[in-house]
């Protein structure tokens, strides 16, 4: 058999002979032809005629110029990935002629050639590794060559299929992954849940032990490389072949195993737990294996929290930062303010000692009002923690837009509950005017004791009985808006009763039955509007002459007909004094039609509603909770907020890191805009010096002219 030098057989890849070899295998795709002369073995054994996409060259630059462009052609033809070291491995055995060709076959997609050597070549070692140490089916399967691995997935007694399934994991290769997965190796889920390194103790070729023959570490299972990867569909074919990540043992666990590998290789060991701890804290491994994957992952959170103060190797982010610990800092800072809300009313659990046309004042010369408006130190508390609400609110509209947080119901409970922030402030705004009416009395050192003399009215009213307020008073407005601010404050408690499984369907309810009240409320109200203008119309010529007040305003006519929902207004509300039987057998009919439709109606109607949305999520009462509890739960995955109420009004340093940076821009912007204009200036002064210069060139000239004519 006769061959030119240089394509001579493939040799093992020793140090001096990589580059050539990496050369002869170039020029190898000669022999990659689809008609080969075959000789009694059925083997290749001369150079072949020129069939198929090979067409004839002459001369070794012809055929190198037209392998590249066969190579740029072919669009299934990509280089496997090879690392540095497999340059420097030193292999004794080289490659017989029909093997060069077979790896070359493999590697560049030739399916023809691969599946005649096969049935043909009863000789030829499937299992034959290149100078880099890599078999057929890991060149087929680094090049995505899915119809050549199948052929040589047939054959018996093949190796290294556990590598062909980490490389095609890791390149994303969903078909081929599933082809190799119905390789009898793989059946019964058996191999699945076995790393190379577990794999060595069966004394089989199922994965490579050297550090040529495979890339990756040796303690990865597939289902955790495909976990690492993010590989969705991957991770849910190996689910369902029943593979798992096993979670690693305790730390201090002291099991045989554990001992041994932790006294063999402490590294390797904590490298493998690291390498299990990605995989299970993968989103992809994490959705796909778990009922409730939230719950999970804060679990595992918890559980990483408590292993990075204890191995060096685990290295985590701040605490605070942590999901969990962010939803426990806030929950704990709004129960802190709820029981602050509840301790600056504990001085009136029993009553007030001070009646309403009462006053009272610790001093002859202090007026009354200075001590029903003063700010008790519970009440600055309570100021701290609602400014520190108002801040996180404005850095949440800021993050979201004004257009999804008003989309969000939560967010319009949480706005109205800074209504006890317009309560402070007219609360303020009493203790101003009466800061005022005070400083007038300090300046008269005439003075002592305000009961003995006669004030003026813009000071004599501040230090009236509660009674004698004016209904606009601004302290009276702030009882009113902090009253509203305490009843919402406790009403945002709803928001974090998904957490718990009792109570998270019981919030849930209570949420959907608000939205049909709002449905029902749309025909509610023209119902009402309807009725209470029509017998408003009706009775509003007959004040004085009915038996009560209903109906004769506007005001009387909404009390009554809002108070008959519940059953508490009277038959006689339409009764007249006079005998204008008419007008009240109009008012019977209409009361009566009113109750009628209200009452029997629309209320059984908003029950049916409310009925039939409880038992929707009564049925699926599990589903229905968990994804509410996902929803909180996501809501503390979000960046920022890490700080709770008042704690969010100190700056951070990111805050401040930040700050500097914008300022440095900001300054730096500044200057290059005053360099900017500076050289405009200079380059306008230019232009003007030029046109000047100009100017007297031409005067200049014209003088020359002129002198030449008179000469």
């Amino acid at each position: 058999m006769s061959q030119s030098p240089a394509f001579g057989p493939r040799r093992g890849g020793s140090p001096r002979g990589a580059v050539g070899a990496g050369a002869r295998r170039n020029e190898s795709q000669d022999y990659l032809l689809m008609d080969s002369e075959l000789g009694d073995d059925g083997c290749p054994q001369a150079p072949l005629p020129c069939y198929g996409y090979y067409p004839c060259f002459r001369g070794s630059d012809n055929r190198l110029a037209h392998r590249r462009q066969t190579v740029l052609r072919e669009k299934g033809r990509r280089l496997a990935n090879r690392g540095p070291a497999y340059m420097f491995s030193d292999r004794s055995t080289s490659l017989s002629i029909e093997e060069e060709r077979f790896l070359d076959a493999a590697e560049y997609g030739n399916v023809p050639v691969v599946r005649k050597m096969l049935e043909e070549c009863h000789s030829l070692n499937v299992n034959c590794v290149d100078y880099m140490g890599q078999n057929a089916l890991q060149l087929a399967v680094a090049n995505e060559h899915l119809e050549i691995t199948e052929l040589l997935l047939n054959k018996e007694n093949l190796s290294r299929v556990g590598d062909a399934l980490l490389l095609a994991i890791s390149k994303g290769y969903v078909r081929i992954v599933e082809a190799i997965l119905s390789h009898p190796a793989f059946a019964e889920g058996k191999r699945l849940a076995t790393s190379p390194s577990q794999s060595e103790l069966q004394q089989d070729d199922f994965y490579a032990y050297d550090e040529d023959g495979t890339r990756f570490s040796h303690d990865v299972t597939p289902i955790i490389l495909a976990a690492h990867c993010q590989e969705y569909e991957i991770v849910h074919t190996l689910l369902r072949k029943g593979a798992r990540i096993e979670r690693p043992h305790d730390y201090f666990c002291k099991c045989n195993d554990c001992n041994q590998k932790q006294k063999h290789d402490s590294f390797s060991h904590s490298r493998s737990r690291i390498n299990a701890y990605k995989g299970l804290a993968s989103p992809a491994y994490l959705s796909l294996s778990s009922e409730d994957p939230v719950m999970t992952a804060l679990e595992l959170s918890n559980e990483l929290a408590v292993l990075a103060n204890i191995e060096k190797e685990f290295k985590m982010g701040k605490i605070m930062r942590g999901p969990f610990m962010k939803f426990v800092a806030h929950a704990a800072s709004f129960t802190i303010f709820l029981g602050l809300l509840v301790m600056n009313a504990a001085d009136r659990f029993e009553g007030t000692k001070l009646l309403p046309n009462e006053t009272s004042t610790d001093n002859a010369k202090q007026l009354f009002r200075m001590k029903t408006s003063c700010f008790s130190w519970m009440e600055m508390l309570i100021i701290s923690w609602v400014i520190g609400m108002i801040w996180a609110e404005c850095k949440e509209i800021w993050t979201q837009g004004p257009k999804e947080y008003l989309f969000e119901l939560w967010n319009m409970l949480d706005f109205g509950m800074l209504a006890i922030a317009a309560s402070f402030i007219a609360r303020f705004m009493a203790f101003w005017h009466a800061s005022k009416a005070q400083s007038i009395i300090d300046a008269n050192d005439t003075l002592k004791d305000l009961t003995k003399v006669t004030l003026g009215d813009n000071v004599k009213y501040y230090n009236l009985a509660r009674i004698k307020w004016d209904p606009s008073d601004p302290q009276i407005i702030s009882e009113g808006l902090y009253a509203i601010a305490v009843v919402l404050s406790f009403s945002r408690i709803a928001y974090i009763l998904p957490a718990n499984e009792s109570f998270g369907p019981l919030q849930i309810s209570l949420g959907r039955t608000v939205k049909d009240i709002f449905k029902f409320m749309v025909i509610f109200i023209m119902v009402f509007v309807a009725f209470m203008i029509g017998m408003f119309n009706l009775y509003s010529y007959y004040i004085g002459a009915k038996q009560n007040e209903a109906f004769t305003t506007v005001e009387e006519s909404f009390k009554t007909l809002f108070w008959a929902i519940f059953g508490l207004s009277e038959v006689k509300s339409v009764v007249i004094n006079y005998n204008h039987k008419f007008i009240e057998n109009i008012g019977y009919v209409l009361y009566g039609v009113y109750n009628v439709t209200m009452v029997i109606v629309l209320l059984n109607m908003l029950i049916a509603m409310i009925n039939s949305s409880f038992q929707e999520i009564e049925d699926d009462a599990d589903v229905e909770w968990k994804f509410a509890r996902a929803k909180l739960w996501f809501s503390y995955f979000e960046e920022g907020r890490t700080l709770p109420v008042p704690f969010n009004l100190v700056p951070s340093p990111k805050s401040l890191f930040y700050l500097l940076l914008k300022l440095k821009k900001w300054i730096s912007e500044l200057f290059q805009g005053h360099k900017k204009g500076f050289q405009e200036d200079a380059e306008m002064n230019k232009i003007n010096e030029e046109k000047k210069l100009g100017i007297l060139g031409s005067h200049e000239d014209l003088s020359k002219l002129s002198l030449d004519k008179k000469q």
